[in-house]
């Protein structure tokens, strides 16, 4: 009987010591995911301002639908053919990174994500003509504090949100599918109805990639595996945080 109970225990000290084993590896894997993320909206976010400066920044004035005072570089990316190279280089990396991350190297991989958040930074510094300062910085605090709070509970949620996200996913394509159909209609209305409907689409995202890239964690992956799934895990994150701000702002922003 005594025999019996020393296995017991050691069995289940052994079963501890797997799942503090495990707990720690995930903690330190969504701490990766988190830091990379971080990095990026934070690259994303220097680049829109720094090419805003360059364009003119105060210099340029918008009055009757005309902007005024760009600089040679503003005019290449807020009115060129350059610009289509800033929206379009961006999703071509998307692509890249997510069918090829199998094929990449964890430095590749992670480059590349960088790289895809400097281009959606000269891309997105056209907010900064459209929006006031203050109502970027205002806007920008509340989604990142939306966003912290959905991935929180998404994290320690017992409930599966399988479904969620599969109801979510459709949703994003009525989104993208809409938003097309107003680059033709310009309709006030409609863009203000995507924008809403948007953050309830961004806000279960967001719930929902953190849930699946922690149960995509797993103690038996090799460094190269783990540091694929650290990268994938952040763009993932990155693409809800963008849009969710994105679809915040045309909400809340005052425009100038």
């Amino acid at each position: 009987m005594s025999d019996f109970d020393r296995n017991l225990a050691t069995a289940r000290a052994g079963y501890r010591t797997d799942q503090v084993a495990i707990d720690a590896g995930l903690r330190a894997h969504m701490i990766r995911v988190y830091n990379y993320m971080t990095a990026g909206v934070a690259l994303t976010g220097l680049v829109a301002w720094l090419a805003y400066q360059a364009a003119g920044g105060t210099a340029i004035q918008i009055a009757g639908g005309q902007i005024s005072g760009l600089t040679t570089f503003g005019q290449a990316i807020f009115s060129g053919p350059l610009m289509w190279v800033f929206i379009l280089a961006p999703l071509g990396l998307v692509f890249l990174i997510s069918f090829g991350i199998n094929r990449l190297s964890v430095g590749t991989a992670l480059g590349l994500f960088f790289l895809y958040a400097g281009l959606l930074g000269l891309s997105l510094s056209f907010i900064f003509l459209a929006y006031t300062g203050q109502s970027i910085t205002q806007v920008f605090f509340i989604s990142a504090a939306t966003f912290g709070a959905m991935s929180l509970w998404g994290y320690t949620t017992q409930r599966d949100l399988t479904g969620m996200g599969s109801f979510m996913f459709m949703g994003l394509i009525g989104i993208i599918i809409a938003s097309l159909v107003n680059m033709f209609l310009q309709s006030g209305p409609l863009g203000w109805a995507i924008s809403v409907i948007g953050v309830l689409v961004f806000v279960g995202l967001t719930a929902y990639d953190t849930q699946r890239i922690k149960e995509m964690y797993s103690v038996q992956d090799d460094g190269t595996v783990a540091g694929r799934k650290a990268v994938m895990g952040a763009l993932s994150l990155y693409l809800d945080f963008i849009n969710l701000f994105l679809m915040m702002l045309r909400i809340f922003g005052d425009r100038r």
